[in-house]
């Protein structure tokens, strides 16, 4: 069932190796707390990626609460999960709008209807793999690729934190790291189950404490005090045109002030163009292998078997993201960002996800609050998200571990070792006119397919599925 849930013991106390299951709570007040937790952990990248791609963040933070309950409901609440904004459609993206125009509205209605027809064809593989059994994604996504996959979902990322957030101010990321460290392991309760958002809480005090009484920063922000190589300003980023170092207060208050309390985000229509959805369709498999690897590394964290759920999984992203670009939002997906916040606090109650979507969706209808969370330091993002990404990333190494991959095979070591490297680097690969794939999709495809060609050469089973989770 997608609604209703036991109370777990008194509500108040979780013994140290005690988890809350899906169809648990704790008491109203404290899920409320886990709910607010998971929306932070969602809304750096929920937000950023929708303005690296030229679509509204309020529009994507507000639908991504309707994608997150749809999912849920979908999914019949047997999977936890929060759904936002897709990185894997920016190289699409940014090629569909080289060729529509760049920044305009006709472009970004071109964008979203390319997005829309992808979730269509995405809801329609996961249809596929829910009638077709179980079985299909065992023998396509064996332990040693659906690893790989959680894996790469993590540690990919890491260029996020090295070359945006940490850089903005690497003390405050430092501590921030450290706090959230101690706060995660030291206190046993409520408190250290969300120790993230304490971290990230005592990072935004720490930053505008500084900001009073050290003075401001002097660091890169992205998009920000654009300049040519002569340091002229320049007015669009791009290979002659880049961000450059200036002083700078860690908060900024300014876009809270300046928001209104209650207003709604500018929608739009989609727009079909055939040239268009060529374009986006690649990141398709991604977005596959990444919800796949996603309900794995649930499954193995909350020790029970959601096999049967994986189509409907697929389903859901497909739904929420069709729904989302038809109003002009952004392309969803299952975020690695709240597995590791589940990772943390042992909590993966499905209550928690459905708040997480109330409050995301009140902050798509209140710009001043969507502009507070937006007001949070990029150091205090690098010291959570450093924490929280490696955290995804080693539940790929215990599916390996639990499931005992032979990495002495060449079979299972080399197109996992090479989908790594292209992952975490990220490297960048033209395939095309505009079309480039990067990072962890070209990661993904190349773990997933390089294995299955490596496998029929040597004419292999693929490796069974040994874990006893569930």
């Amino acid at each position: 069932m997608a609604w209703g849930w036991t109370k777990h013991g008194d509500g108040k106390h979780l013994a140290p190796d005690e988890v809350v299951r899906p169809d648990e709570r704790l008491s109203w007040p404290r899920m409320v707390g886990f709910g607010a937790q998971h929306v932070i952990a969602m809304f750096g990248a929920t937000f950023v990626f929708p303005l690296v791609m030229g679509l509204d963040p309020n529009v994507a933070v507000m639908m991504s609460g309707v994608a997150t309950i749809l999912f849920l409901l979908i999914v019949k609440g047997k999977v936890p999960s929060y759904l936002g904004t897709s990185a894997s459609f920016v190289g699409g993206v940014f090629a569909i709008r080289a060729a529509a125009g760049g920044d305009t509205a006709g472009a970004d209605a071109i964008v979203t209807g390319a997005i829309l027809v992808a979730g269509l064809v995405l809801a329609l593989a996961g249809l596929a793999i829910h009638f077709l059994g179980v079985q299909v994604i065992h023998r396509v996504f064996p332990p040693v690729v659906t690893g790989a996959v959680v894996m790469l979902i993590g540690f990919g990322l890491a260029f996020v934190v090295a070359d945006v957030y940490w850089p903005q101010d690497h003390w405050v990321a430092l501590v921030t790291m450290l706090i959230t460290f101690v706060v995660i392991v030291a206190f046993k309760g409520f408190v250290g189950r969300i120790g993230v958002l304490v971290g990230l809480v005592a990072g935004f005090v720490l930053s505008w404490l500084l900001d009073q009484f050290a003075g401001p920063v002097t660091s890169v922000l992205p998009s920000t005090n654009l300049r040519d190589a002569a340091g002229n300003p320049c007015p669009a980023e791009g290979t002659y045109c880049v961000a450059t170092a200036f002083p700078h207060d860690r908060v900024s208050f300014q876009s809270v002030a300046d928001a209104p309390w209650f207003g709604l985000p500018s929608f739009h229509a989609p727009d079909f163009r055939t040239s268009a959805v060529l374009l986006v369709l690649p990141a398709v498999i991604a977005l596959i292998a990444e919800n796949i690897g996603h309900v794995k590394a649930v499954e193995e964290m909350t020790g029970t078997d959601v096999d049967p759920y994986v189509g409907r999984a697929v389903v859901a992203d497909g739904v929420a993201t069709v729904v989302t670009s038809a109003v002009g939002g952004s392309p969803t997906t299952t975020y690695a960002e709240n597995i590791g916040v589940m990772a943390a606090t042992k909590v993966y109650s499905t209550a928690a996800y459905y708040i997480a979507g109330v409050i995301a969706i009140l902050f798509g209808l209140c710009p001043k609050f969507g502009a507070l969370v937006a007001a949070t330091p990029g150091g205090v993002l690098g010291g959570v998200t450093v924490i929280l990404y490696g955290m995804i990333g080693l539940l790929g190494a215990k599916i390996w571990i639990e499931n005992r991959v032979n990495f002495a095979d060449p079979v299972n070591m080399v197109p996992i070792g090479a989908g790594m490297i292209l992952a975490i680097g990220p490297v960048k690969h033209a395939i095309g006119g505009d079309f480039t794939l990067e990072g962890i999709a070209l990661g993904t495809i190349v773990v997933l397919g390089g294995y299955h060609l490596l496998r029929a050469i040597a004419r292999r089973d693929p490796e069974p599925v040994r874990s006893e989770a569930g």
